[in-house]
């Protein structure tokens, strides 16, 4: 037994550091300011990115359209000579024999030439093409392109040369009979621009390289200058936090005297004017719904700066459930609304038991008060897919759908009248959300209108011989 105690000991203190390191992480201003200077830094470096990306693009194409222009340019100019030739001579000007270089060539770079002639449906070159020098490869005898060419008139394409040629650019043109319009042949001619696109290669490869490192160190200081444009706002949001938990601190002495007075005097009601006693009565009144919004803002202050103290043990849900249950009889009596407990199972949780009966009760509350007399509250608790879960049922006028994104929110209500008059202000919710948040949880709302809404509590379970998840 005192070996069972004290691993359980042990795993509340561990669960107890894990929660309040969770907390840390959790905690609102941190996580704000952080999503800020994320999102700031993706924005900045996915501006940073396209533009790299767009500036890297029309610097390529532009190195390539330099690079293989002239090429291409000089291959289609000795073609469209060599279809000249063979349409004056009506002989085809192929094959050239000893054109290292070409008998046309301008640069020292061989240029290969092959005439087709058409033959019904069948294209032959003409004259023996290992008469060349150097001899053309494999890949640019192909007879695919003189195809297109007769089809199209011109054609041009970029093929495979080996590993000795390389890339291998072709042009092919149509040659007709100037005299009679039938068509002569196909010339086809074509250079290596192995070291052009070598050179393509290598700038594509620089373009990457530099554009990511680039990137990386755009990113790397996107995240630290993001948090130095940053600090002035987080220490101006801390001090605003600061501030609202002073003065809601400060605010509850005196109207706990001003309230505490204003009671004192009506105890001698008999002795006031009527019309002085109504105002005493709506001066207690207003200074107990403030006093409660002062308590509200100082618990939602502590929430942001984390420093809501937490006392962390073993509540089991079902347990809370019905000690709330019992709390709220009276006023659920006087409403004539009825209030059930049902337990689906074991739902045990680490956390500090106040904190998680103020979150209960308000959901409770909300329940109560939205509810019709003759209505049902149900408090229903469990365990499923790793969670335990308190969830809140009543049959109230329900919730529209374009509300629910909006719940949780500071001050937000949905009929502003109707809390007014109930003593809302539109922080429960905060409240209940923030504490569910610092203990692991979160919290769940649907609603369908004119049908009920159902508010969840879930946190992560730990039952018996359940270990606290990492």
């Amino acid at each position: 037994m005192r070996s069972a105690a004290r691993a359980m000991r042990a795993r509340l203190a561990w669960r107890q550091r894990l929660q309040r390191w969770r907390a840390r992480r959790r905690d609102p201003a941190t996580a704000l300011f952080r999503g800020l200077r994320i999102r700031l830094t993706l924005w900045y470096s996915g501006v940073l990115a396209v533009s790299m990306l767009l500036a890297g693009i029309g610097l390529y194409f532009g190195a390539e359209r330099l690079v293989l222009q002239p090429i291409t340019r000089d291959v289609d100019r000795q073609v469209a000579l060599m279809a000249q030739d063979w349409a004056r001579e009506e002989r085809p000007p192929c094959p050239l024999p000893g054109t290292s270089g070409g008998s046309r060539a301008t640069a020292p770079v061989s240029f290969y030439a092959v005439c087709f002639e058409v033959d019904e449906e069948e294209l032959r070159p003409t004259g023996d093409v290992e008469e060349q020098d150097p001899e053309p490869p494999h890949a640019f005898l192909d007879d695919a392109l003189a195809r297109r060419a007769i089809a199209q008139g011109t054609a041009s394409d970029i093929v495979d040369g080996g590993d000795e040629v390389g890339a291998l650019y072709r042009s092919a043109q149509l040659v007709r009979d100037p005299s009679s319009g039938s068509v002569l042949g196909v010339v086809q001619g074509g250079r290596s621009i192995a070291e052009q696109q070598s050179a393509l290669s290598a700038l594509r490869t620089i373009l990457l390289v530099l554009g990511g490192v680039a990137l990386l160190v755009a990113t790397l200081g996107g995240l630290f200058l993001s948090g130095r444009a940053l600090a002035p706002a987080r220490l101006a949001f801390a001090r605003q936090q600061a501030f609202i938990a002073d003065a809601s601190h400060e605010l509850r002495t005196p109207l706990t005297l001003l309230r505490a007075n204003a009671e004192v005097l009506l105890r001698r009601r008999h002795r006031l004017d009527p019309e002085d006693a109504a105002l005493l009565e709506d001066i207690v009144a207003e200074t107990a719904h403030m006093d409660h919004l002062a308590s509200n803002l100082l618990t939602l202050a502590r929430l942001d700066a984390g420093r809501l103290q937490l006392e962390y043990e073993v509540v089991d849900l079902s347990e809370l459930a019905a000690a709330i249950a019992r709390r709220v009889t009276a006023l659920a009596a006087e409403r004539r609304i009825e209030v059930d407990v049902v337990a689906d199972g074991p739902a045990v949780v680490v956390g500090d038991r106040r904190a998680l009966e103020q979150a209960a009760l308000i959901l409770v509350d909300n329940a109560l008060k939205y509810s019709p007399p003759g209505g049902r509250v149900t408090l229903r608790t469990g365990t499923s897919d790793g969670e335990a879960h308190l969830a809140v049922t009543d049959t109230g006028v329900g919730i529209d759908p374009a509300h629910l994104p909006r719940l949780g929110e500071r001050f937000y209500r949905v009929d502003k009248a109707r809390s007014r008059e109930t003593g809302g202000v539109g922080l429960g919710l905060a409240i209940a959300r923030g504490i569910a948040t610092a203990h692991g949880g979160a919290l769940r709302i649907e609603s369908q209108p004119g049908r009920g809404t159902t508010a969840t509590l879930a946190f992560p379970a730990n039952g018996p011989g359940r270990a606290p998840k990492p």
